[in-house]
């Protein structure tokens, strides 16, 4: 069962005024024209996809990614994007701060989403994360074989998988402890020895006048309001994206010492001013 991040006080959700509620009319509105339309248009494609190319899918990923970017635009989040993504077979590691790093790191790169088994019951979100090919896994070490068999078929298909080691989502102000279960997955002789794991550090940055933390989902904190939230804000901050120097899997003894390597390099991306 994954752990939920309880660190400093949550900020109380602001009261919205008329103002705001026009703000949320006006960004909630074309986000859901953008997503319901292109999310039914995923599933209409991704069956014949799917008896063409198997898991391959050469065409749905890249509505995906479209619809990702149009999105941050709609919203007005503005993205910087340091380093390049890998090429070849590999997974991405990052942190984790909120519900926008789905938008995030989609419009990045094309990519699938391993996520805890709960996030397919959430509303709306979980509803998207079924739709663009996410892959649910229990969080437990006797769940572990069954998940490596699962990699090895996505990996093996070209695709790219990007998973949240802190197993939940923060302020924004830190990098939590990675947990390593889910590293020995690829260290499989059947990946092969070119397999790889790149780090990113995601960097918020709130909107002017805004808590530092804005982005930032935890604790007991309630989605709905959090979403609100961020379509109310009067003018958007802004996010950076930070591909680190990908990690050769083969170079490491063992999951915990590639866990450590890549938690050392995500946490490093942060600046020292957001640092708490």
């Amino acid at each position: 069962m994954s752990q939920t991040w309880h660190g400093l006080a949550e900020p109380a959700p602001r009261p919205l005024d008329r103002a705001d509620w026009l703000r949320v009319g006006l960004r909630g509105l074309p986000l859901l024209v953008l997503l319901v339309p292109n999310f039914v248009l995923l599933l209409v494609l991704r069956l014949p996809e799917r008896l063409i190319f198997g898991q391959a899918r050469p065409v749905t990923p890249y509505i995906t990614q479209g619809v990702c970017i149009c999105a941050c635009g709609i919203l007005g989040l503005r993205r910087r994007q340091r380093g390049k993504p890998m090429m070849g077979r590999g997974a991405y590691v990052a942190n984790h701060v909120g519900w926008l790093d789905i938008f995030v790191l989609n419009a990045g790169k094309r990519l699938y989403f391993v996520a805890k088994s709960e996030v397919a019951g959430w509303p709306g979100i979980g509803w998207l994360a079924r739709g663009t090919g996410t892959v649910f896994i229990a969080r437990d070490r006797r769940h572990a074989a069954q998940q490596t068999r699962l990699f090895e078929e996505r990996l093996g298909a070209g695709h790219r998988l990007l998973f949240f080691p802190e197993g939940t989502s923060s302020d924004g102000r830190r990098v939590l402890p990675f947990k390593t279960t889910l590293f020995q997955a690829f260290r499989n002789a059947q990946l092969g020895d070119a397999m790889q794991v790149q780090p990113v550090t995601l960097v918020y940055r709130a909107p002017k006048g805004e808590d530092v933390r804005f982005y930032g989902w935890w604790g007991d904190m309630a989605l709905t309001p959090a979403i609100l939230s961020v379509l109310a804000a009067r003018r958007q901050g802004s996010v950076e994206v930070i591909y680190h120097a990908p990690l050769k899997v083969a170079d490491f003894p063992d999951r915990k010492a590639l866990a450590t390597t890549a938690e050392a390099m995500v946490r490093k991306g942060l600046p020292a001013d957001l640092r708490d």
